[in-house]
């Protein structure tokens, strides 16, 4: 068995609307989500230009995925800079919970978002 390098996998993202989610999260990372139905649920994934070794997630609709503000912490990668996804969470329906904030030389700059659906999620950058 291969083991991963990586810390984190994979991802979701709970949403109670699919299309508001996907149109959000689009919006703000000026990317197209792949869109997956299966029976029971429905996935929007966060698309990995190569995924050796990279760690991808998707946006999920189903009765057990359940949107809510104190649920696991998920970083997005906000590169090159934090302020441009930032400058259009609000034009997308989302809410900055947090603006950019400096953490350290090492580490680089956080954020916090309230997406279209309720959940926090974090914003990562090393600008």
């Amino acid at each position: 068995m291969k083991t991963s390098e990586n810390a984190l996998n994979w991802f979701e993202i709970p949403v109670l609307d699919i299309n508001r989610a996907m149109k959000f999260y689009e919006t703000i990372f000026n990317i197209k989500m792949n869109y997956l139905e299966m029976e029971g649920l429905k996935m929007a994934s966060f698309i990995a230009d190569d995924m050796t070794g990279k760690v991808s997630g998707a946006l999920s609709q189903s009765e057990m995925h359940i949107p809510g503000k104190n649920g696991v912490i998920v970083y997005l990668n906000g590169n090159p800079d934090l302020e441009i996804p930032l400058s259009m969470v609000e034009g997308a329906g989302g809410k900055v919970v947090m603006s950019k904030t400096f953490v350290n030389e090492n580490v680089g700059y956080m954020a916090f978002i309230m997406d279209t659906e309720g959940n926090r999620v974090a914003l990562h950058s090393y600008e």
